[in-house]
């Protein structure tokens, strides 16, 4: 979304001109979007570096705060960005820039550029990145499957909903595939390929702590990341020959997805407010694996 930002005031023809929003700002419109109080209790999300009066005329979103989306955004002159992976998860005593993250943070506010973080609050929402992989995927009658503690009936983590028509899993694998970007690590599946398939859950993100709500929500299929060895083999061998089937993908693509139709929201709102911002998705892939071995290749 790009604006002309010279600030309040008529334009041409007595139109008015978007004003320059604030970090605070910003933050207004992302609460109203992706409320905190949506974010699990472990969680860290909200503003991380920056001042909440600094000017933003730039905003870069990202799956990953990684040194090369920061290179990305202060290259292109970004005082946001916005990145669904926080940088600090787990609590620390120093930020100084010997370390990696202590040097993002110095990278960050010696280039006047905020950081926010919208974690598990923007798996929740509503047009959060579940909700964004199920529309993807083509899923009707969609539901959480964790209904949010502190949220609407269809807020929560993990979605799950039906497809149009039945369908093979090895078909719809093919189409998890088309949706997400090139990776290293492809698209794993387990079940039989030609089973028939039609309910289907989806989580974004690391999602084997749900195996049980999928079980009880009578999926046919999970499509998730980061799928461990013992959760997985035991799910299936509960299963036999049945469901659920699982579907493993790219921690990262599974979230990608998410980012173009967020910044698309941020931009609305920030219209709907008078503030306009040139808002960018960062075009780096933050998946941390290069090559894979299979047999064959």
């Amino acid at each position: 979304m790009e604006t002309d930002q010279q600030g309040a005031g008529a334009g041409h023809g007595g139109s008015l001109v978007p004003k320059v929003p604030t970090v605070g700002d910003v933050l207004g419109a992302i609460e109203e979007l992706w409320p905190e109080s949506l974010a699990e209790k472990w969680d860290a999300v909200g503003l991380v570096a920056g001042r909440s009066t600094a000017p933003v005329h730039r905003i870069l979103f990202a799956v990953d705060p990684t040194a090369a989306v920061l290179d990305e955004a202060l290259d292109w002159g970004a005082q946001l960005i916005i990145s669904h992976h926080p940088l600090f998860l787990k609590p620390v005593h120093s930020v100084a820039a010997s370390g990696f993250k202590g040097e993002a943070v110095h990278r960050l506010i010696e280039s006047g550029c905020a950081l926010v973080t919208v974690h598990t609050n923007g798996d929740s929402a509503v047009g959060g990145v579940s909700d964004v992989l199920a529309d993807a995927l083509g899923l009707l009658d969609v539901q959480p499957l964790v209904r949010a503690g502190n949220g609407l009936p269809e807020e929560g983590i993990g979605r799950v909903g039906n497809l149009a028509d039945a369908t093979t899993l090895g078909d719809f694998a093919g189409v998890v595939f088309s949706l997400l970007p090139a990776v290293a690590g492809g698209v794993r599946v387990a079940g039989d390929k030609d089973g028939l398939i039609r309910r289907v859950a989806v989580c974004g993100g690391a999602g084997d702590s749900l195996l049980p709500e999928v079980r009880a929500s009578r999926a046919d299929v999970y499509v998730t990341a980061d799928l461990r060895h013992h959760p997985a083999s035991e799910v299936r061998e509960a299963a036999g020959s049945g469901r659920p089937y699982l579907i493993d993908v790219s921690h990262f693509g599974s979230e990608w997805l998410w980012l173009t139709p967020a910044s698309a929201a941020l931009g609305n709102v920030l219209a709907d407010q008078g503030f306009g911002a040139d808002i960018r998705v960062s075009g780096i892939n933050t998946d941390p694996w290069d090559f894979v071995l299979t047999p064959g290749s």
